[in-house]
């Protein structure tokens, strides 16, 4: 539920704030959305459990050299803190 409901929040400010939203996956690795505006790219990984894997951020990473990637969850940026703050900060 925590992705979806950090998806909705992207998707919402996709349209206000004229960034792109994406999803990533390629063969076992995905990061959950990836954000671009103006040539930057941003990966975004939904982790609201337990930590787990974040392989698929070291492949985007190693892929495309994104300006950022961030962990969103209990090891990283709160989601609770995410749904507060504008996307665009990220920036």
């Amino acid at each position: 539920m925590v992705e979806s409901a950090i998806g909705a929040y992207l998707v919402n400010h996709s349209f206000t704030e004229k960034f792109n939203l994406h999803y990533w996956r390629e063969r076992n690795d995905e990061v959950d959305f990836v954000i671009e505006r103006k040539g930057k790219v941003i990966g975004l990984e939904v982790k609201s459990g337990a930590a787990g894997s974040a392989s698929g951020i070291t492949a985007f990473k190693n892929k495309f050299t994104p300006h950022k990637v961030l962990l969103i969850g209990n090891a990283g940026l709160p989601w609770q803190d995410f749904l507060q703050m504008n996307p665009m900060t990220i920036f």
